[in-house]
């Protein structure tokens, strides 16, 4: 499958969970990949391998997606070395538990840099550097349109937040072609939230398919909306969630 080829894309916070299944699939469909991680350089450097072995370029950039100045720097060490941009994914995100009465003040300015703060800035970033018909996707939550339990209201919010801003920026950038779409996983099996977790039966018991979804089936969902076939499709929210918010 080529719908990609030759293509350049840059997904955040990629060295586990979701953010490989997404860098996989981009590489599987064509596109050459550079990856952020923060800490995990060993399993940055896993990805890099994983795509490289599928015969595309790849690139892992340290970059703390909370810090305004590593973001930018990212963004543009990856249209450098690529030498372009076409796709910027803005899957790099955090979780803190705590309810309103008690969480503290430094998790919610660690939610708000990272899950929002941190979206916009890469954005910003990679305008400049897309061509016209490029495509911005980000990785929000099902959690950003329904909260059946506490103790994630403030993660909620922040992932909420990108509903506004997909739209928004939607009309923005529509005049160059660029697509600008969210990605609402729900439950996926990852280090984060595995499906053999303490919490996992209660959460399979909240959706209509009973089971926890897989990153390969996040990174499909994004392939395709990275592809010509999606090319009328911006401004929208595509939910992946095994029917939790049904």
């Amino acid at each position: 499958m080529s719908e990609l080829a030759g293509k350049r894309a840059l997904v955040t916070g990629a060295s586990r969970g979701i953010g490989v299944g997404i860098a996989l699939a981009l590489a599987d469909k064509g596109a050459d990949v550079a990856i952020t991680y923060e800490r995990s350089a060993d399993r940055a450097a896993d990805v890099v391998r994983a795509i490289e072995a599928k015969g595309r370029r790849a690139i892992a950039i340290q970059a703390d997606s909370g810090d305004p100045a590593a973001v930018k720097r990212a963004v543009d060490e990856a249209a450098a070395r690529l030498g372009g941009l076409d796709i910027l994914v803005n899957n790099a995100g955090i979780a803190r538990a705590g309810a309103v009465a008690d969480i503290g003040l430094a998790d919610i300015d660690a939610l708000l840099n990272v899950n929002v703060r941190g979206v916009v800035l890469a954005t910003q970033a990679a305008i400049p550097h897309l061509p016209d018909g490029g495509r911005i996707i980000s990785i929000g939550s099902t959690l950003a349109e329904r909260v059946p339990f506490g103790g994630s209201t403030i993660y909620a919010m922040t992932k909420s937040a990108l509903l506004a801003f997909t739209r928004g920026l939607s009309h923005e950038v529509g005049p160059r072609g660029i697509t600008v779409n969210l990605v609402q996983p729900g439950s996926i099996d990852t280090d984060m939230n595995p499906a053999a977790g303490e919490q996992a039966d209660g959460l399979r018991a909240l959706t209509a398919l009973g089971r926890y979804g897989t990153v390969d089936e996040i990174g499909a969902a994004v392939a395709f909306l990275a592809s010509p076939a999606a090319g009328l499709m911006t401004g929208s929210v595509v939910t992946v969630d095994a029917g939790f918010g049904a």
